[in-house]
């Protein structure tokens, strides 16, 4: 119906040209679905990052249309991951950055039906406000003890309907928004990303930040002690090199009887010690 179309709405146009424009003003173009993503966790997310990244959510073919006269290399491929509606994130950090960023800045929303709850979900005891109606079947359906009072439902005890995990049932998700009860924590991935001509997949740009963390600390601790037993000098370790040199030092002059401030006590021990044994053996020593 559309396919000869000449003209377009002019806030579409107005993102047409920012799609053209945008990938040559940053080095990083990346892609994020909006299958999996609520349109209300992209307001605080424009807030959060306003200066570093600029968001544009638009339709996949005024995207492709829009990229394939961009001229960036690499686009192309990128390309072929844009499906129905998306967003596209422009900025200067690296997209694994940005990826763990995203993580970081994860919102609460209300459950939908058919949604995993993020937490064991917790009714409290009070007036719901709700009058007397239909929804006394929902809550008695959760297992939620309610009296009516004043002409309006009161939940009796606290409750938790629904545990972290568990699937969220139609009837509780709606009986949750009514009681403004948000059960879902939502965040953002990217599902691909343009940096300098390379496409990143999205499990390519996956961090588990801790573990990173912790294979850092032991690989510093490791050239450390790859450094102290090659005896290769460098500020982190000069201190451990000149305590080992020191202790091998004494153990050499005790070994050889050398006698100084260090090692006389540990000589005259050791030496003690071979005379008791030499000792001992003549004592127990009898002639043929």
């Amino acid at each position: 119906m559309h396919e000869n179309r000449t003209t377009y709405p002019k806030k579409k146009a107005q993102m047409y040209q920012q799609l053209q424009e945008l990938p040559k003003k940053y080095k990083v173009l990346a892609l994020v679905r909006m299958e999996k993503v609520r349109g209300s966790q992209l307001l605080p997310l424009r807030k959060t990052l306003q200066g570093e990244v600029e968001i544009v959510s638009i339709k996949d073919k005024v995207a492709k249309l829009a990229f394939a006269q961009a001229g960036i290399t690499g686009i192309d491929k990128l390309s072929e991951k844009i499906t129905g509606q998306c967003v596209f994130m422009f900025t200067n950090m690296s997209p694994f950055k940005l990826n763990v960023l995203l993580g970081k800045n994860k919102v609460m929303l209300f459950a939908r039906g058919g949604d995993t709850a993020s937490m064991d979900v917790v009714i409290p005891p009070k007036n719901t406000g709700i009058a007397p109606g239909p929804m006394l079947t929902d809550f008695k359906e959760n297992g939620i003890a309610t009296k009516i009072d004043q002409g309006t439902i009161w939940i009796m005890k606290e409750t938790v309907p629904v545990k972290q995990g568990e699937v969220i049932s139609e009837k509780l998700a709606g009986l949750l928004s009514k009681l403004d009860i948000k059960a879902i924590e939502a965040g953002i991935a990217l599902n691909a990303a343009l940096e300098e001509g390379l496409v990143y997949q999205e499990e390519e740009m996956v961090i588990d930040v801790e573990k990173f963390r912790n294979d850092l600390a032991q690989a510093h601790q490791e050239a450390i002690s790859l450094s102290i037993e090659a005896a290769y000098i460098t500020a982190d370790n000069i201190e451990q090199i000149l305590a080992k040199a020191a202790q091998s030092a004494r153990s050499v002059s005790t070994e050889a009887g050398y006698l100084t401030e260090d090692t006389k006590e540990q000589v005259l021990q050791k030496a003690h010690g071979q005379a008791q044994g030499v000792a001992s053996k003549a004592k127990d020593y009898t002639p043929a």
